[in-house]
Parts: C-alpha cells; structure tokens; sequence
C-alpha cells in the first residue's frame, strides 16, 4: 500500500471511530498507536511514549493549568458580575449601550478566562436576561452574545493558542500577542456595527429608563472600581511579561495569585469556589494534556510517511494551485469541519497535515495560529450543527428559539469573515505586536 492510500486511511478511520462518539483523544491516540504499530513494528511503539515524554518536558504548558485556574477562579467568586453592573451603569443611557458593554464584557472575561465557552456562560446567564428585560432586540442581542463569546479563544490567555503553539512547536507568547490586535479590532467591529444598527433604528438598543439611571455619582465610582478589577489583575500578570521581566510560566502564576487574592480581599474565597476552581482547572488541564499527547503521536506517523510532502506534491505540481489557494481551501475546510466539530478536535485532526504545509508554502506559523483561530470562530457560528448555536440554544432562555439563534448570526459572521480578510491581506495587524516586543 503507498504513504498516500496509507494516510487516507488512517484519517478515515480515524473520523469513524470519532462518529461512533468515542473521545477525541481517545480516536486519534489509537489510530496514531496502531499504524505505528503496524508500519514500523514494536518499534513504532516508541512513538507514543516518546511524545508523552516531550509532553511532560514542555515548560511552558504549566502556563494552560495557572489561566484556567485564574479564571475559574474569577468566575466561581462572581467577581465577573461586577463587570457587568458597570457596563450596565456607565453605558446604559446610551443606545445599544449595554449591548456594547456585552461585548467589552467579553472581551475581559476573554482575557480572565481563554475559553468561549466561559464567556458563553457569562454572557447567557448575566447579559442576556438583563438585556431582554429592558426591551433590547431578541435576534440583535443573540448574536452579540454568540459574537462576544468566540473572542475567548482569540484575545491571550487563550488555552486553544496554546495547543496550537504546542502542535505547531512555536513560542505561545509569540502567539497570545499575535492574538491581541486582532481580538481588539474584532471587538471593535462589532461595537461599530452595534452602533450604526442601533443610530438607524433605535428601537433594537432602548436606553435604560431615567430611574436606573439615577446613580450616584459614588456608587458609579464604586462600580467603576469593582469593574477595574480584573483589568488589574491582566495588567499585573501581562505587563511584566511584555517588558521582559518574567517568562511566561511566571507570569501565568502571577495572574492566578492575583486571582486568588482578589477573591480572598473581597471575602469571596469560599470553599465551595476554591473546590469548584480546582476541579475545572484539573478536569480541563487533564483533557487538553490527552489531546496535545495524541496529537503529537499521530502527527509523529504522519512525517514518518511523508504525507505532507505529498500532500503539498498534488496541490501544486498536479492541481498548479497557488500557495494562497490552498490556504483558502485549508480555512474553507474549518468552517466546514466546524459545523459537527470544537475547535480542539479540528486543530488535531488536520494538525499533522496543514502545519506543516503552511510552512513548506512559505507562510509565517504565527499569523496562521491567527487566522486558524478566527476561522474556527466564524465555523462555531456557522449553521446548521455550529457549536456556539448550540450552546446558545441550551442557556438562552425560552423565548429564545433556534430559528432566532441563527438568523442572529449572519450580521456578525460577515463582520468576522472580514476581520479575517484583513488579517489575511495585512499580516502586520497579527505579526506587529509580536515582532515589536521580541525584537525590543
């Protein structure tokens, strides 16, 4: 049998066994073990054990158990709710305002936590009742919570950027600040179409009535502290990082001891919340090391066959496609993958075969990490099985029906679809920051 058919048919058996709900980790793990197995004999055995041991000896993966953790923590002790009374304060005598303070919300807990589904959470069950309630557009605030949520794995600590980093075996600081720019322009996007939505017909973004807007001025301080918060805990934990005083891995544990005394000087720290804290960072941490294992076992058979090589042989000397080509058809392929799959098991599955691709056409791994990661966002609101939908569906509300959920979208997936265009068409906005910093 040629590498080619050998290839194919490790990943469509790796697709069935995934179809018959068995775990991702669990699919591409036995798939790797068994083909290195069978090709190379019981030394192929080696593979597995060899990739745990490079798992094991990667110091910058303690950073993905200290992010979670930080969130978790500011999560469990409320301290995200305070965000939003502030946003709810200080925006809302605005038009769209507390829709607005949606998305800033979410760009903060993106930068707390590094998981959409944590903004998800957030936004469903703090946002979304008080948005409804005070006469907002049901679609309108659907989507800027959908919207809002997909920043998590873009704007650093991002946990899927790590993954990539450790996959695609590049610096994940690189990475996170790769991610800044563009996670701050995409939030921007949606603030400005939030905006000329609501300036057009005011009705979608009611201002809050005059007796809630009847604050005073020491409470509104109050609030503007309380929300300040957990931009001072980023800022101590990242500010640090960017000037070269600590490495990553010390600047993660920077941030979740500021996260766990903020909680304890608020008198939050209970042990319900530290218990809840540490089992999510566990159970999380534990799944995300099983999958980067797997991955790096089956990505090892996949140099070992030469598939890449091949693969990258038929695009452009058999099909004459362009280097751009194939890296449309590579994000063409996420969106697609993302209609039945997370962005963790797209980024494992096609790792082994489009990394190294990307590289052999010449592109920058970085900005790719960057363009993966939006993709994968615009996929998680792409109907008919996008995974944001469902989320969305499972904590909206009952008023809330799935047909609203994806009329919601289509506003915001083409803001999306143009964030990416110009990080496409200007890789400065993704690679400036980090070429900034690292070359300081």
């Amino acid at each position: 049998m040629s590498y080619e058919m050998i290839a194919i048919f490790m990943f469509s058996t790796m697709m069935l066994m995934m179809l018959t709900g068995q775990r991702i980790f669990g699919a591409i793990g036995f798939v790797a073990a068994i083909s290195a197995v069978l090709l190379w004999g019981t030394g192929g055995s080696d593979i597995p054990f060899a990739g745990a041991m490079k798992l094991m000896k990667w110091y910058p993966l303690l950073t993905l158990p200290m992010f979670i953790f930080m969130g978790y923590i500011l999560s469990e002790s409320k301290i995200a709710d305070d965000l939003y009374k502030m946003f709810h304060v200080w925006m809302g005598p605005v038009n769209g305002g507390l829709a607005i303070g949606t998305i800033l919300l979410m760009v903060l807990v993106s930068a707390m936590n590094g998981l959409s589904v944590a903004g998800m959470a957030i936004g469903a069950t703090i946002a979304l009742p008080e948005l409804l309630k005070r006469g907002y557009d049901k679609i309108m605030v659907t989507g800027v919570i959908q919207a809002g949520s997909s920043l998590g794995i873009l704007v650093p600590p991002s946990v899927v950027l790590v993954l990539y980093a450790m996959i695609a075996r590049q610096p994940v600081g690189q990475l996170w600040l790769a991610g800044v720019i563009p996670g701050l322009m995409m939030a921007a996007m949606f603030i400005i179409y939030i905006v000329i939505r609501c300036k057009m017909n005011p009705k979608l973004g009611p201002v809050l009535p005059k007796e809630e807007r009847n604050v005073s001025r020491a409470e509104k301080f109050r609030l503007l502290r309380a929300g300040i918060l957990p931009v001072a805990i980023f800022a101590t934990m990242m500010v640090p990082f960017v000037n070269g005083w600590t490495s990553l891995v010390e600047s993660s544990a920077i941030g979740a001891m500021a996260a766990f005394v903020a909680a304890v000087l608020k008198g939050r720290m209970t042990k319900t919340v530290f218990e809840n804290s540490v089992r999510q960072t566990l159970a999380i941490s534990c799944m995300f090391m099983w999958i980067i294992l797997a991955a790096l076992g089956f990505g090892a058979v996949f140099d070992g066959l030469g598939a890449v090589r091949a693969i990258e042989t038929l695009f452009t000397e058999q099909l004459g496609l362009s280097p751009w080509a194939i890296l449309i058809i590579m994000q063409l392929s996420f969106i697609l993958m993302g209609t039945f799959l997370d962005d963790t098991a797209m980024l494992v599955i096609v790792a082994p075969l489009y990394i190294p691709l990307v590289g052999e056409l010449g592109f920058d791994l970085i900005w790719y990490g960057v363009l993966y990661t939006i993709t994968t966002q615009i996929a998680y609101m792409t109907p008919p099985f996008g995974y944001n939908l469902f989320l969305m569906r499972a904590m909206a509300p009952p008023q809330i029906q799935l047909g609203d959920i994806y009329r919601s979208i289509v506003p915001f997936v083409l803001v999306m679809t143009l964030a990416l265009a110009l990080v496409m068409v200007f890789p400065d906005v993704a690679l400036w920051l980090p070429d900034y910093v690292y070359g300081k």
